[in-house]
């Protein structure tokens, strides 16, 4: 037994009942609202009004006043009393008859058609299908013959409407509506008198067991089952609940929702409606009778009346939840839906809910806390609450009242057992982290992210992180001494950071870096500075911090600026930025590279700050001795920049190039003045260098029409071929150039140059190819020249299509424009045949917008 559902009081002792007549026993009894009536085997009916009390405890206590009694004159038990208040009629079953009494008088009404011989028993419908309110339906079984009459009863008399054969003797009935159950001899029926269906249920033995048949609801009945079973039927004849287990031996059932009261021989047990649990045992001895009256539960013994007082439904769930008996309470309180005011269910429900919860989280049964808390919609600084020092030292929040749980706190709760608070934490982080996305958590957002920080920090969750770099409300004054508590320096930054105070964020993560916090959250942690300042809005910041990451490491403090956005206004432009970067050449020289390579920046001071950077470096390296891969690297970044860039001042590096051994990048910077001759001379007889003498020509050719190409390698043969030149000689390179490229020669000029003594087998892949591509361009040219002329004999042939007819002029006929008339042959005709002064046309077509030509004949003059 988990609950105490209901308590047992007197009603009518025994010395009020019958006094010291030890021979008089009760037999049936009815309950009007206040009103008593018991009918004793002495064929006597007992009026009594029954008042409630409520004792100082809470308990209730009632007390009879007698109000009549009423001798029927018949000598024999009275079997059955059915109250008919709308009527004010008692209707009264003694020695086989109905009879119906004065409620008040309880003196027989004068007309004597208003009784009923030869009854065994009846019962009331509870659903009549006679709509008159001042009538009656009851079911009467008739003593002798196999058949339920259904009659009605008015004020003054008896009136049988339906006379029903049923196939064995009936000796229990139950009425709702149309349908009849009934108990009869060997099993239990029902039966629709209005369409003559029936449905047999169960078989019993009605001499070894008394029949129960108690309707509890419309259209559904309560039978008593062999095997100490309490079945549930409905008119269909099938069962919507699980059975109660109750006694072999039951004698009497009644329904107090959401509860099965049962009576036998020794106890009155409790079964629930909802899952058919045993929830109370009473002992009562001598029980006779049991049945319920609008709700409330009356039984007797032979000698005296009782009450089963149901507790409050709100009083029985709290103390399943006390036992801990969740399932049980939470199914009590959605059975109890129907019974209590929606907007009361709901908060009574949440409450309910809400302590749920909390016992299952003291169980640890966190799947099953959470739940019920979302259901609650529980306020989740109650459960915060619960962790000492978790709650904003500014929150408001107190606890409910009454309480929800009975835990001081986390130690009270997990006793000293330091895995279970562990979990318990565990459990409240993932609940936040749901909470703090929901409408749960509005109007304490700062409270449960405040919470979510001091959790992660102190389990060093990677989560923390993430909370700092999102939007939050967590509060800094209460957060900031619990992360340096627990050494989070670099989550301190970042919470300085959400809250607008960045100088003292880059504070704390320059003495992490530097090494007087000790904080292993970022291994990176420089570059991340120097990535946040690179974004950083606060200019003074920036300036600030850049001095020390540049002294850290000039390439990876450089990208402060070279991250930014170039700014050509602010404080912060790209000259003022070279000047900061003097004092570290690297920096300095990885900066110009973004300006100039990556930003493409069109300024000359930039491009030949930079190239004369690189050419110091050059410089340095070769006078240094630094080893000869370096300085190839050195002089190649040199190269390039100097033959991809037109915007830096040649004059001034050719000067500074000019007495050195850099004769490439000399050759480059004469090749850049358009000095050709210069610079392949230095190519092919300082350098030796043909095959880059070649590519010099290509790469200065690049962008050029086909006679600058071939102006430069004609140069570059003649620079081959110069006989001035000691120790020049360049036949094979010539030859080579030549058989390699002719398509960029005039093979007519190049013959001219050749010396004579040259054989045409060495030229013969030159000659080869110069005469097909000159053939290629004669025929070439001739194709065009042959779609030309088509194309002229098509307009010739349009022109002649279209000129149609002689035009008349005369000194009568008017132009169309300007409407004065022709004084000279000369004309201009529009379109259609129409004359027109050639001036006139002259100026319509200076006038008018420029078209595109039409594709229509008819737009030709």
């Amino acid at each position: 037994m988990s609950v105490k559902a209901f308590e047992l009081v007197p009603a009518v002792e025994r010395e009020l009942l019958m006094g010291d007549k030890a021979r008089i026993t009760i037999e049936c009894i009815e309950c009007c609202g206040k009103h008593l009536y018991v009918g004793t085997n002495d064929c006597i009916i007992h009026h009594f009004l029954l008042e409630e009390h409520t004792m100082p405890k809470g308990k209730m206590a009632f007390s009879a006043q007698r109000l009549l009694q009423k001798y029927l004159g018949l000598k024999k038990p009275v079997n059955e009393l059915k109250a008919a208040s709308a009527l004010e009629r008692l209707i009264v079953l003694c020695d086989g008859t109905i009879s119906v009494v004065d409620m008040v008088t309880l003196e027989a009404v004068p007309s004597g058609g208003a009784r009923i011989r030869g009854v065994l028993s009846f019962c009331v419908n509870e659903n009549p299908v006679n709509g008159d309110p001042f009538c009656v339906e009851i079911g009467v079984i008739s003593a002798k013959r196999r058949t339920v009459h259904i009659y009605m009863v008015y004020e003054d008399r008896v009136q049988m409407v339906k006379e029903v054969a049923t196939p064995e003797q009936p000796c229990a009935l139950s009425l709702d509506g149309y349908f009849l159950c009934l108990a009869l001899s060997t099993q239990y029926m029902i039966l629709n008198y209005s369409t003559g269906a029936s449905q047999d249920l169960f078989p019993y033995d009605s001499e070894e067991k008394k029949p129960i048949v108690k309707r509890i609801g419309r259209e559904e009945f309560l039978l008593a089952a062999p095997g100490g079973l309490g079945m549930f039927a409905t008119a269909e004849g099938v069962s919507q609940r699980a059975p109660v287990n109750w006694s072999e031996s039951v004698i009497g059932a009644a329904i107090s929702f959401p509860y099965v009261v049962a009576l036998d021989e020794g106890f009155i047990t409790v079964h629930s409606m909802l899952d058919q649990q045993l929830k109370q045992t009473l002992s009562f001895r001598d029980g006779h009778i049991l049945q319920d009256f609008e709700g409330k539960v009356v039984l007797a013994s032979r000698k005296a009346v009782y009450v089963l007082v149901p507790l409050p439904l709100e009083r029985q769930i709290q103390d399943l939840l006390a036992g801990h008996h969740v399932e049980e309470a939470l199914t009590l309180a959605e059975g109890a839906r129907r019974n209590i005011p929606k907007d009361k269910f709901q908060v009574m429900h949440r409450r309910i809910l809400q302590q749920a919860g909390f016992i299952q989280f003291g169980q640890l049964q966190f799947l099953e806390a959470k739940e019920h808390f979302r259901k609650g919609q529980l306020d989740v600084r109650e459960l915060i609450s619960l962790y000492p020092l978790l709650l904003p030292a500014s929150s408001t929040f107190t606890r409910c009242h009454p309480p929800l749980h009975e835990f001081a706190d986390l130690n009270h709760l997990a006793q000293g057992d330091q895995e279970k608070v562990q979990r318990c934490k565990l459990f409240l982080i993932s609940y936040l982290r749901e909470v703090r996305s929901t409408e749960g958590a509005n109007g304490c957002r700062e409270d449960v992210d405040t919470a979510l920080l001091k959790l992660y920090a102190e389990a060093n969750h990677e989560s923390l992180l993430d909370l700092l770099a999102s939007d939050n409300a967590c509060l800094l004054a209460d957060s900031a001494p619990w992360l340096e508590k627990h050494h989070k320096y670099f989550a301190l930054g970042l919470l300085y950071h959400y809250n607008g105070q960045d100088d003292a964020a880059l504070q704390l993560w320059v003495r992490i870096v530097d090494g007087d916090l000790q904080d292993s959250t970022r291994s990176d942690l420089y570059e991340y500075v120097v990535d946040f300042l690179s974004f950083c809005s606060k200019l003074d910041l920036v300036w600030k911090y850049a001095d020390w990451a540049l002294h850290k490491d000039q390439k990876v403090g450089v990208q402060i600026f070279t991250r930014r956005a170039v700014d050509q206004m602010g404080t912060m432009t790209p000259e003022a930025i070279t000047q900061y970067l003097q004092k570290y050449p690297q920096a300095l020289v990885l900066y110009l590279e973004h300006l100039v390579l990556d930003r493409r920046i069109q300024k000359e001071k930039f491009h030949t700050h930079l190239a004369v950077l690189y050419l110091d470096r050059v410089l340095s390296l070769s006078q240094s001795e630094a080893p000869a891969q370096q300085v190839m690297e050195a002089r190649e970044q040199l190269q390039r920049l100097l033959r991809e860039s037109s915007l830096y001042r040649v004059q001034l590096l050719l000067g500074r190039i000019q007495d050195t051994e850099l004769l490439r990048e000399c050759a480059t910077l004469h090749g850049k003045l358009e000095e050709h001759e210069q610079a392949l001379h230095i190519l092919v007889h300082q350098l030796k260098d043909f095959p880059s003498a070649e590519e010099y020509c290509l790469w200065m050719s690049a962008s050029r029409d086909l006679g600058y190409r071939q102006r430069l390698f004609h140069l570059l043969l003649a620079v081959y071929l110069d006989p001035d030149v000691p120790g020049g000689d360049c036949t094979v390179a010539a030859v080579d150039l030549l058989n390699r490229h002719s398509e960029a020669f005039d093979a007519e000029h190049v013959l001219r140059l050749l010396p004579e003594g040259w054989s045409l087998q060495l030229l013969r892949p030159f000659l080869s190819g110069a005469l097909r591509g000159t053939m290629h361009a004669r025929r070439t040219t001739q194709v065009a020249l042959g779609l030309a002329r088509a194309e002229n004999l098509l307009l010739k042939h349009d022109r002649l299509k279209w000129q149609g007819g002689p035009i008349f002029l005369s000194e009568k006929k008017g132009c169309q424009l300007c409407h004065n008339t022709f004084t000279e042959p000369g004309c201009v005709c529009l379109p259609g045949g129409v004359p027109v002064h050639t001036h006139c046309a002259a100026h319509r077509a200076k006038d008018s917008p420029r078209k595109r030509p039409s594709t229509n004949p008819s737009n030709y003059t």
